[in-house]
C-alpha cells in the first residue's frame, strides 16, 4: 500500500538471487512505535471500533469504505456454541437480578420506594431477556466480533487526519473508534488474511446484528459474454450493470417512465450497445420520428410511411416460415382479418360471414404466389379488394367497399409492392406523419413486417430485436392490442426480442388480456413514474416502498432495472460530450440536424 512504483518479478531470478517471494512483495521497511506504525514510506495506525450502540445500521460499513482515504477493515467472527451462549446469558440475567436485589435491599433501608432501581440496571436486564429470548425461540445464534480498521496516510499529519475522519464516522453511528495503544503489530497481523486474530477484544453479537456487517447484501448484475449489454450503474455499489436479455426465460422487455424521463434514450443506447456488440438485427416502430438520425448515423434504412411518401411497404408481404405451421397463409389470414377488422370498424367488429370471405379471399390470392414465390406474384391489397368484389354475398362488397378508400383512393398507400431495403439489419419505420386513424393501421402492418423478419431470421438462427415506442398506441383499440399481446407470446420461441416504450402504464392494465403483456415482460426499465402509477407498478410487480423511492421524483436515466426476480436502482448518466449523445437526445436545445464524424 502506498507504494507506487512498478512491481518487477519473475520467477527465474528467485534461484539465482537466493531471496524469496516475500522479499519482492514486502516494504522495505516496517517500524512500529506506541500508537503508529510505518511501513516503507506510508504511514499507519491500527483502531478497534468499539460497538456500543444498541442498534446498528447496515451504513456503518458501507460509510467506511466510501471514504477518500485508503483503509483495510477487518472482522474476525467467530461462533459460539449455542449452548454455552445461552448459559452466558442466564448468568448475566442472574447476576443483574442479584445486583437488583440489593439495591432493593438499599432503598428500603433508606426508606425509598423497591421500585426504585438504577435506570442502567432496568435496561440492561430487559435487554438481557430479550437477547435470551432471541437465542431460545428466534433462530439466532451468538457470535463474537473483533472490528478492525487500519488508517492510512502518506504523511503523520495526513493520518492523524484520516484516522479522525474514520473516528468522526463511528461516532455518527453511536461507536467509538479507540486506538490499539502499545499492539499496532498484533493489530497489523489480525489484519492480514491469515485468520489469525491477535487482539483479545470482542463484541457479542446475534446473527441479525453481525449480518449488519456482511458487504454482500448489495445485489448485483454483471454477465460475461459477448451479449451482455451496458445499462448504468448500481445506485448503491456504482458497479457497472452489464447483462444478457437472451438469457432471461422470457426477454421480452418494457421501458416505462413519464414525459421526459429519458424512455426514448434508455431504448437508443440500449440500441446502440446492441447493434455495435452483436450481431443481432434491430427494428424500430418510430410514431415520433425520433430515431431517424441514430439509424442514418448507422447505416440503417428508415422507412417515412406518409400518404405523400414514395417508400411503401405491401401489407400482404409473406415468407414460407411465416408460420410454424405447414400453411403459412392461415396465420397471414388472421393479421389480415385483424387489419380488415380495424378498417371496417364499428362497435361489434367483423360479422362472421365477412370473417368468413375475407378468410376464403385470402387463401385465393395467395395460391399463385406460393406456385411460383418471386417478389412480382407477391399479391397486393387491391388483389383482396378484386377478389372480394367476385364473391357473391353482400358482406363481401360491403367489406370490399370499406377498403376501397385504401385501394382506389387517397390512402393508397400500402396499395404498392415494397419498394425499400426491409433486409437491412437496422430497420426503422417512421409513421409520424400518417393520421390518427392510419397511425393504427400503420402500426399493425409494421408488426406484420416484423413478424415477417423474425420468422426469416429465425431459420438463420439469427435474433432480432424489435422496439415499440408509444406503445400504448397499440392497446387502445381491441383489434391491435389482442394483436399485440399474440406477437408478445409468441415471439420468445421464434427469436425475437419485443421492447415496448411507453408512459401510459394504465393502458398497459386496462384488461385482463393487455395484463399478459406484463406477465410475459422479465425485463423492465422503469424510470421516473407519475404518482398514480407508482401505486399500481408496486401492486403489480411487488416493489418495496424504498425501492419506489428510486422512481419518485427520479432524475433523468434513474430508476429501477427489473432483470428476472432482481430489481436493481440504477444510474445512468451519459456523457453529454459525446456525439453519440448528440444523435440519441430528444431535447430541442440539444438535437443536432444532421450527425456527421465518427462514432
Amino acid at each position: 500500500m502506498g507504494d507506487k512504483d512498478k512491481f518487477f518479478f519473475d520467477w527465474k531470478w528467485l534461484p539465482e538471487s537466493g531471496l524469496s517471494v516475500k522479499d519482492f512483495i514486502a516494504p522495505t521497511s516496517f517500524s512500529f512505535k506506541t500508537r503508529t506504525f510505518t511501513m516503507g514510506n506510508l504511514y499507519a495506525a491500527m483502531s478497534f471500533l468499539s460497538i456500543t450502540a444498541s442498534d446498528i445500521s447496515d451504513r456503518l460499513l458501507k460509510d467506511f469504505l466510501d471514504m477518500d482515504s485508503s483503509q483495510v477493515v477487518t472482522m474476525h467472527i467467530q461462533s459460539v456454541d449455542q449452548n454455552k451462549a445461552i448459559k452466558t446469558v442466564k448468568r448475566t440475567i442472574t447476576e443483574l437480578d442479584r445486583s437488583k436485589i440489593e439495591e432493593q435491599k438499599k432503598a428500603v433501608r433508606s426508606g425509598y420506594d423497591m421500585d426504585i432501581i438504577p435506570s442502567d440496571l432496568a435496561t440492561y436486564g430487559k435487554d438481557a431477556k430479550a437477547l435470551l429470548k432471541e437465542l431460545q425461540s428466534q433462530n439466532e445464534r451468538m457470535f463474537m466480533v473483533t472490528f478492525l480498521v487500519m488508517s492510512t496516510g502518506r504523511t503523520e499529519q495526513e493520518l492523524e487526519t484520516n484516522v479522525f475522519r474514520a473516528s468522526s464516522l463511528a461516532q455518527k453511528h453511536n461507536c467509538n473508534l479507540r486506538r490499539l495503544d502499545f499492539q499496532q503489530e498484533q493489530g497489523l497481523m489480525s489484519s492480514l488474511p491469515l485468520a489469525d486474530c491477535q487482539i483479545n477484544i470482542q463484541r457479542g453479537l446475534t446473527t441479525s446484528s453481525t449480518a449488519i456487517f456482511v458487504p454482500f447484501t448489495t445485489q448485483e448484475l454483471f454477465q460475461e459474454g459477448e451479449g451482455s449489454l451496458y445499462y448504468g450503474l448500481n445506485a448503491l455499489s456504482n458497479n457497472l450493470i452489464m447483462v444478457d436479455r437472451l438469457r432471461l426465460k422470457n426477454p421480452n422487455g418494457l421501458i416505462l417512465g413519464t414525459p421526459g424521463s429519458g424512455k426514448s434514450f434508455a431504448a437508443k443506447r440500449e440500441i446502440a450497445n446492441a447493434f455495435l456488440a452483436t450481431d443481432d438485427d434491430i427494428i424500430v416502430c418510430d410514431p415520433e420520428s425520433e430515431y431517424t438520425a441514430l439509424v442514418n448515423r448507422l447505416d440503417g434504412q428508415v422507412i417515412k410511411i406518409s400518404p405523400s411518401s414514395t417508400q411503401y411497404i405491401n401489407p400482404m408481404d409473406i415468407n414460407l416460415n411465416y408460420s410454424e405451421e405447414d400453411n403459412p397463409v392461415a396465420l397471414k389470414s388472421d393479421f389480415i382479418l385483424s387489419l380488415c377488422e380495424l378498417i371496417v370498424g364499428g362497435k361489434e367488429g367483423l360479422q362472421p360471414v365477412e370473417k368468413t370471405v375475407i378468410d376464403r379471399c385470402v387463401h385465393q390470392i395467395y395460391q399463385k404466389y406460393f406456385e411460383n414465390p418471386v417478389p412480382d406474384n407477391m399479391p397486393l391489397l387491391g388483389d383482396l379488394y378484386d377478389s372480394l368484389l367476385q364473391q357473391e354475398e353482400k358482406e363481401a362488397r360491403h367489406v370490399a367497399t370499406a377498403l376501397e378508400i385504401y385501394v382506389k383512393g387517397s390512402l393508397n398507400l400500402f396499395n404498392h409492392h415494397t419498394n425499400v431495403d426491409i433486409q437491412n439489419r437496422f430497420v426503422c419505420y417512421d409513421i409520424k406523419e400518417l393520421g390518427k386513424q392510419l397511425k393504427k393501421i400503420g402500426m399493425l402492418i409494421v408488426q406484420d413486417q416484423v413478424w415477417g423478419r423474425v420468422t426469416q431470421n429465425r431459420s438463420e438462427g439469427k435474433t432480432t430485436r424489435y422496439y415499440m415506442d408509444e406503445f400504448h398506441l397499440l392497446l387502445k383499440e381491441e383489434q391491435t392490442a389482442a394483436y399485440s399481446v399474440e406477437i408478445w407470446k409468441r415471439f420468445r420461441k421464434w427469436g425475437g426480442v419485443p421492447t415496448g416504450i411507453t408512459q401510459n402504464v394504465k393502458d398497459l392494465l386496462s384488461s385482463r388480456e393487455v395484463e399478459n403483456i406484463f406477465e410475459n415482460s422479465d425485463f423492465i426499465i422503469m424510470l421516473n413514474q407519475a404518482s398514480g402509477d407508482r401505486q399500481i407498478l408496486a401492486q403489480q410487480l411487488g416493489i418495496s416502498p424504498h425501492q419506489l423511492s428510486y422512481v419518485t421524483q427520479s432524475g433523468e436515466g434513474e430508476g429501477l432495472l427489473f432483470y428476472g426476480n432482481v430489481i436493481l436502482p440504477f444510474v445512468d448518466h451519459f456523457p453529454k460530450d459525446s456525439e453519440l449523445y448528440r444523435i440519441m437526445t430528444t431535447k430541442l436545445s440539444e438535437v443536432v440536424p444532421s450527425a456527421g464524424g465518427e462514432v
